[in-house]
């Protein structure tokens, strides 16, 4: 399962069953702690989830800023609660990019919004799957 974790949303994708494509499913709007992860176990468990990968908003130059130190934080909190490997992903750009493929889409800004996040998490569970893929 991939997640582009921010302060007011969690964008979720999930891997198709052979590991080799990432679909985003839903978008959370983060409550709370218990209610976020309340969501997080009912997909984990309807989607058969072996593993996460955070998405790390690392700065540019390569240091970690108040955001992605709350994304690993958000990491970790997931290998306490749910006994899951988790996986960081570097998700420089993820955004930007998701953003030029809804434009190429031709849709809406309202109904951009609605979906960027989890397109933003279907780019970075991509990326760890290509990746994987490549050590295989």
């Amino acid at each position: 399962m991939g997640l582009d974790v921010g302060t007011r949303t969690i964008g979720v994708a999930v891997s198709d069953p052979v590991g080799l494509t990432a679909q985003g499913i839903e978008v959370i709007r983060r409550r709370d702690l218990v209610q976020d992860l309340s969501r997080l176990r009912e997909l984990m468990t309807e989607y058969e989830v072996q593993c996460f990968v955070v998405g790390i908003p690392i700065n540019m130059n390569g240091t970690y800023g108040p955001a992605a130190e709350e994304a690993r934080r958000f990491a970790q909190l997931l290998r306490d609660e749910f006994n899951r490997p988790v996986f960081e992903e570097d998700e420089r750009l993820t955004t930007v990019a998701a953003e030029k493929i809804l434009l190429e889409a031709d849709l809406s800004r309202q109904r951009r919004r609605q979906v960027i996040d989890k397109v933003a998490a279907s780019l970075i569970l991509q990326k760890f799957l290509a990746q994987r893929g490549n050590k295989d």
